[in-house]
């Protein structure tokens, strides 16, 4: 592979990861700096609808995910105002037929494991764990991109680099020093525990999702239904930077602990043996993800809160019309890259905002009380399975 045709991926996260491989896919050869010396899951659970599912199965991902992965078999929606379930959208066949691939929840570090495997397997894919990217310059020949491995520095001529690397991106900081992530004023709890400690009906292919006065929970089956993962969301002011903090189990069991939360909530999160927590922060529009032949991709270019499950999602969709992009705008000649770039991100950054807004907005709902509370249950029980499955069509329908 020529080298001018070689793109640096900063970032080896889901985002990262998945660029690699849809990059490689249309030609390139692809170097991926990441600076963890390996790659370990941050998190557990991640919800993987038919947007993000049909990209990673035209991958060849299909059979390592779906040895791993659970499918739901419905949302169910549970209030604690009413007491108990108030609806259920279906997924499992009826989300499949409606969209044409499957509805996932996986361990975080079981859908890593596959990206990494084919990354590492890939020819014209470089992996550089404990290498960060540090600096970038243009010049006539494309960029020159500086790394660092420990004390020495690379420099490396690549056509294109792609911030890959987060929230609290070096890339973005490097194109956009003014833009810094904001605090949403939210936790994130998450922890896991065996199946087997459950009774089987808390242990069903499905997603639960318990409302509450300024809190939700939610839990589902990961590691081929061998554990559950129970995410639990609060109100406060830690907000240290981070995606996995140590949690004190008394400080998230006071959160729940109200005569509000039925037993079955209070029950989820008592079992879990190690709770991890992070700061749930969130960028504004930045307007452009892009400069010259450098861009953003994922939680760098549009970091949004969790409760669309669409943050990885979302990346994803990224990686793919990226590749499309460089490869229909390109060929062989590498000066149109900055114009290929301008127009991902056009294409991108729309549906990232609407995903955005409509994350934010699901969070306040799901945190309602008192007459509220009242009105939202009564209207979601109104809308029905089927329309509500519908309602999500131009998310899971959605392809590049």
């Amino acid at each position: 592979m020529a080298l001018t045709r070689t793109v640096i991926v900063a970032g080896a996260g889901i985002g990262g990861l998945t660029a690699s491989l849809t990059l490689a896919a249309q030609g390139f050869r692809v170097v991926v700096l990441e600076k963890a010396e390996r790659l370990e899951e941050a998190g557990a659970g991640i919800q993987l609808s038919p947007n993000a599912s049909r990209i990673l199965v035209e991958l060849g991902l299909k059979e390592p995910l779906a040895r791993r992965a659970v499918t739901p078999e419905s949302v169910n929606i549970l209030s604690t105002r009413a007491g108990g379930e108030i609806a259920r959208m279906p997924l499992g066949q009826a989300a499949e037929f409606r969209a044409g691939a499957p509805y996932w929840v996986i361990h975080r570090a079981d859908l890593q494991a596959a990206l990494q495997a084919a990354v590492n397997d890939h020819p014209d894919i470089d992996l550089r764990l404990g290498c960060q990217f540090e600096d970038v310059t243009k010049h006539a020949k494309g960029l020159t991109v500086v790394q660092r491995r420990g004390n020495s520095r690379q420099e490396e001529l690549a056509v294109a680099l792609i911030g890959a690397d987060g929230i609290w991106s070096s890339v973005r900081g490097h194109l956009f020093p003014d833009v810094q992530p904001q605090f949403s004023g939210l936790i994130a709890w998450r922890g896991t525990l065996d199946a087997t400690a459950l009774p089987r009906e808390y242990t069903a292919p499905r997603v639960q999702l318990w409302m509450g006065p300024d809190a939700h929970l939610v839990a589902y089956p990961i590691s081929a239904g061998r554990q559950i993962n129970v995410v639990a969301i609060v109100s406060g002011t830690w907000n240290r930077p981070g995606w996995s903090a140590p949690g004190e189990i008394n400080e998230i069991k006071a959160a729940f602990a109200t005569a509000r939360w039925p037993a079955t909530a209070r029950m989820l999160i008592g079992a879990v043996d190690g709770w991890r927590k992070w700061a749930l922060f969130t960028l504004p529009d930045i307007g452009r993800w892009s400069e010259g032949a450098v861009t953003l991709l994922g939680d760098a270019a549009h970091a949004m809160l969790p409760f669309a499950a669409q943050g990885a999602g979302m990346a994803i969709e990224d990686a793919a019309v990226l590749a499309k992009a460089l490869s229909d705008s390109t060929g062989e000649n590498t000066a149109n890259i900055p114009a290929a770039l301008k127009r991902y991100a056009r294409l991108r950054r729309a549906r990232a905002l609407k995903v955005q807004r409509m994350a934010r907005q699901q969070g306040r709902i799901y945190h309602l009380s008192g007459p509220l509370a009242v009105a939202r249950d009564l209207a979601i029980r109104a809308i029905g399975p089927q329309r509500m499955l519908a309602r999500q069509d131009w998310i899971y329908d959605w392809r590049a």
